[in-house]
């Protein structure tokens, strides 16, 4: 539901992937946002209709996506789609991230856009050697990408996370992506990712940045 640029630009990319596509929207102008080779179905109208989705084919969806420019409206449609129709994947883009994180008890997926790019604006303006890569809904859990100092080199990570108020997730070590164990060692060019509160992600960052001799 919606036809902006992130729902025209997701359901090219899905129906790129070969999935079959159904997109909703109430300005019939918003299709000129779609590529000539769209294949997929448009339909016109309020995206929580109940008509408006049988005719997208909601009945037989695997997953809808609510990413119009209104809240109310996504959340009403996302629910529709998850308590009338039982569709078993539903996600929504929701702006308020209070708001977001009492739709995810209910079970319903949310992206809570402006938590994630305040985040991103504030660490670029600070210019931020931690980068804040992913949080939750309610912003209180952040995944980072945090520099770690030399002397951690050929420590294992059960270690480096003595003291450390979060855990480090994965690392990236010439370019692919692996989870560690207590045992892993670090080696150099290993970029650490690591999952923490937010309250902690300061003090996490001067653990990892101080090296071992600075956690005496």
């Amino acid at each position: 539901m919606g036809c902006g640029r992130v729902g025209s630009a997701l359901a090219q990319i899905l129906d790129t992937d070969g999935y079959s596509v159904a997109i909703i929207d109430q300005d019939p102008k918003a299709w000129k946002r779609l590529a000539r080779g769209f294949s997929g179905l448009t339909v016109n109208g309020v995206g929580f209709d109940r008509e408006r989705l049988l005719d997208a084919g909601i009945d037989r969806a695997d997953a809808f996506v609510a990413v119009s420019n209104g809240d109310n409206s996504n959340i009403i449609a996302a629910r529709v789609a998850r308590e009338v129709f039982n569709v078993p994947n539903v996600v929504a883009r929701i702006y308020d991230p209070r708001r977001a994180e009492v739709y995810e008890r209910l079970g319903i997926q949310t992206v809570a856009t402006v938590a994630w790019t305040v985040d991103q604006i504030v660490h670029r303006v600070r210019a931020d050697l931690s980068h804040s890569e992913w949080r939750d809904p309610a912003g209180s859990v952040t995944l980072s990408q945090v520099p770690v100092a030399a002397s951690w080199l050929g420590k294992t990570v059960g270690t480096i996370e003595q003291g450390l108020p979060g855990r480090l997730a994965f690392i990236v070590r010439f370019g692919s992506g692996l989870v560690p164990h207590s045992s892993t060692v670090l080696q150099e060019g290993d970029v650490v990712h690591i999952a923490v509160a937010v309250k902690d992600a300061e003090a996490a960052a001067a653990h990892l940045q101080g090296g071992p001799e600075g956690n005496r």
